[in-house]
């Protein structure tokens, strides 16, 4: 098929239809021998056709495209090209030939000698260069938000030009309506489309703080967005703070972002939020000063507080000029100002396009890539977030209350703010907590995510790494204090891709009104919901729930580290490394698996002693009937009367026939191991091989049983049941293994799963 023709007359026949009923053919998970649907309407190469679709369109389609679309993995194949070279910098000169696949939403590379795949999500694509020719073919340079970089030499030109046209229109739509999130479906016994949107509420966030209370209040002024579109609808202000103040305040500062609550610590000191005040040179705003005092008041401990500019002083004189600026300490009583210097957008940016260069140099060497790293600033400016975040905290524990604001509110005030909290409270170094610091200072609050992650075709200047430099800060953090955080590295990574791959609605858009206003609740799914099923993969094995203290982190120079799980996690390089934190999970996952099972055989054993004890009790009783006519007959007159003779036989035969021991089915197997127990002893033998006590060794192993094979970065995971180890595709099943005592879903291989289902009732 004339890939490039198909998608010429398909986009024609979009223009004609309208926006609300556009034509779109989803080919993901649908299998191409699909039968017809239930309802009758006409399906189109397996796929179910809209009934706004009209026959004529669907006839010209058949009628032009005879031939359906190829499949691979269950995604359609809309572009296939054999004999494609991808090279990778270590071996520029024996490059790995495979074919290249272009779906509807991958760009897949297989390698048919190792059964290797290279999966690139389009939302997950940052760039794309076409090279110059060679004379081995036209190089395609895709260089991904995930921090993968990969070049493809095609055999054609034609053929490049068409992979290369269509990956322009795919990796970044220009309605947000287009986004993957919209028609991405997972398997049906994965999660429902529910899951996760409502696992967190802004109001149960503050009620954990203990708010409202005698000194703060929910403003309900927000109900519709009117005061701020770009806030959540419950805010919470000072109990003194009146509706005048509110509004003046609103107006007074930038976007309308006026000073609110975001964190409230047990000592009675608070963290508030809010953008640049419009004072220009000279202007002011009394409400706007009385709003301040209020927050002051809040807290009686101490008779002052901070206000944290977090941007540069020579910025924020220069945003003076534009009629914006800062505060004037001349007019805001009982107050101290600090500027403590993080850079904008457009800085950062460029800080992380030079570290991007430095992993990519083709000859590195030590002192070249170190130099490289520096001249970037980016662990430059990751310290600054952590030292005016380090700030905060420490004013805050002390008792001091701290208003925090940068330009417009959104980034760096974002940051600085969910990373005090992170050093503050132990409850948002959990998986739970750190959710929903994330939910909070930055969904609720308008962090501009789909501007800043580059979703859709917007202005190229608002792409920004804020979010990223927010998990690395987090990352620094755990690396200095690993047993204070429940999650592990992985989770955070995990994070960072689904931010940008718009899989789940979770984070598109820029503030909440946007979210509700698109209705991701009801047309996505949430990636909260997602990471409920794999929580066993983003636990920290070395974590300790009673370090319920303040963590500090240590500023010194060699303490600020190069992330390499994170921007150089597909080098493979000359000495691949194993992942640590994998092994240690792995081997507390195991013991986890073993005492779990020692403790529902302990209970097993356990039953089995009891019930034993009683029969042996009845035994003993039984016994006891023989002696005691015995006694009987030793204690009366024995006398050869033949008819007294044959009586007391009689009764000795009696009471033989009722002994227990005589009973025909007697057996330890018959015995119940107890009355509330629902398994029968005979499953006692499978309940003992239900569980793995030996695990396959970590170590050397190169591919999974499907032979896909492992690289440095791969999750290897152990089945629970055989002890084998699998890729994340060969071990996507969660059941209760009969031996254990928990009754806890774990993780088993699908062949483990088979057998479970067959031997099931």
């Amino acid at each position: 098929m004339d890939f490039t023709r198909f998608m010429n007359k398909f986009n024609e026949i979009e223009r004609q239809l309208s926006p609300t009923s556009a034509l779109r053919l989803s080919f993901d998970n649908i299998s191409p021998e699909t039968e017809e649907p239930p309802d009758g309407n006409k399906r189109l190469w397996g796929v179910p056709v809209p009934p706004f679709v009209s026959e004529k369109v669907v006839s010209w389609i058949e009628e032009e495209f005879h031939e359906a679309p190829l499949f691979y993995n269950g995604n359609s194949v809309l572009k296939k090209v054999e004999n494609v070279r991808m090279i990778d910098r270590y071996n520029t000169k024996n490059p790995t030939v495979g074919t290249l696949y272009l779906t509807a939403t991958h760009l897949i590379f297989v390698e048919p000698d190792s059964n290797k795949e290279t999966w690139i999500l389009h939302m997950h694509v940052a760039s794309i260069e076409k090279l110059p020719l060679s004379t081995t073919g036209s190089p395609l340079l895709i260089r991904c938000k995930t921090f993968l970089s990969v070049t493809f030499v095609i055999p054609k030109d034609s053929e490049c030009h068409d992979v290369y046209t269509s990956l322009l229109k795919l990796f970044q739509p220009v309605s947000i309506n287009k986004l993957y999130c919209f028609n991405y479906q997972p398997n049906k016994d994965d999660f429902p489309k529910n899951a996760g949107w409502d696992y967190f509420k802004l109001e149960a966030e503050f009620k954990h703080m203990l708010v409202p209370n005698e000194a703060w209040t929910l403003c309900s002024m927000n109900e519709k967005y009117e005061l701020c579109d770009t806030y959540p609808r419950q805010i919470y202000v000072p109990k003194e703070a009146t509706t005048l103040m509110l509004i003046s305040s609103s107006r007074f500062r930038s976007k309308g972002r006026l000073p609110a609550l975001t964190y409230l610590h047990n000592n009675k000191a608070s963290i508030c939020r809010c953008s640049q005040p419009l004072s220009g040179f000279s202007a002011r705003c009394l409400e706007d000063e009385q709003m301040l005092e209020a927050i002051r008041k809040t807290n009686s401990n101490t008779d002052y507080m901070y206000v944290v500019d977090t941007r540069p002083r020579i910025n924020a004189m220069a945003n003076r000029a534009a009629g914006k600026g800062y505060e004037n300490e001349a007019f805001y009583e009982n107050i101290k100002f600090h500027f403590l210097g993080i850079e904008n957008i457009h800085v950062q940016r460029a800080s992380l396009q030079k570290v991007l260069e430095a992993c990519e140099q083709k000859s590195p060497t030590m002192s070249a890539f170190i130099n490289a790293l520096e001249s970037s600033g980016w662990l430059k400016h990751i310290r600054s977030i952590l030292d005016t975040s380090s700030f905060i905290a420490n004013a805050v524990d002390k008792g001091v209350s701290v208003v925090v604001h940068c330009s417009d509110g959104w980034d760096r005030t974002a940051q600085v703010c969910s990373l005090a909290q992170l050093m503050l409270n132990p409850y948002y170094r959990t998986i739970k907590g750190f959710q929903a610091l994330i939910e909070k200072d930055w969904l609720a609050f308008g962090h501009k995510f789909s501007e800043r992650c580059g979703h859709i075709q917007t202005d190229a200047r608002e792409v920004s790494p804020i979010f990223t430099q927010f998990l690395d800060c987090t990352w620094q953090l755990m690396s200095q204090r690993s047993e204070a955080f429940e999650f592990n590295e992985r989770f955070l990574l995990i994070l960072h891709d689904h931010v940008h791959s718009c899989q789940f609605g979770t984070f598109v858009g820029n503030c909440e009104k946007d979210r509700l206003d698109l209705k991701l609740a009801e047309r996505t799914f949430s990636l909260w919901g997602f990471m409920a099923n794999h929580l066993n993969e983003y636990i920290n094995p070395l974590y300790k729930p009673n370090v319920d203290e303040a963590i500090k982190a240590n500023l010194a120079p060699q303490c600020i580290k190069f992330w390499r799980g994170m921007y150089s996690r597909f080098e493979s390089g000359i000495h691949p490394r194993e992942p640590l934190g994998d092994l240690l999970l792995d081997s507390k996952e195991h013991c986890n698996s073993l005492e779990d099972h020692v403790q529902h055989l302990t209970k097993r054993i356990a039953s089995f002693k009891n019930y034993i004890s009683k029969s042996a009790k009845k035994l003993q009783d039984a016994t006891s009937a023989p002696s005691k006519v015995s006694k009987e007959l030793s204690s009366n007159e024995i006398n050869d009367n033949k008819y007294n003779y044959d009586k007391k036989l009689s009764e000795l035969s009696a009471a033989d026939d009722d002994h227990p021991l005589k009973a025909s089915n007697m057996s330890f197997a018959s015995l119940s191991l107890s009355a509330e127990q629902s398994s029968p002893p005979q499953a006692l033998p499978e309940e003992i091989n239900s569980v793995a006590v030996d695990w396959k060794p970590m170590r050397n192993v190169t591919t999974c049983s499907c032979s896909t094979p492992f690289d440095q970065f791969s999750k290897k995971t152990h089945c629970w049941r055989c002890g084998d180890i699998f890729c994340e595709r060969c071990i996507d099943k969660n059941v209760a293994l009969p031996g254990h005592d928990s009754g806890k879903p774990v993780p088993v291989c699908r062949g483990c799963f088979r057998q479970m289902q067959k031997q099931s009732p």
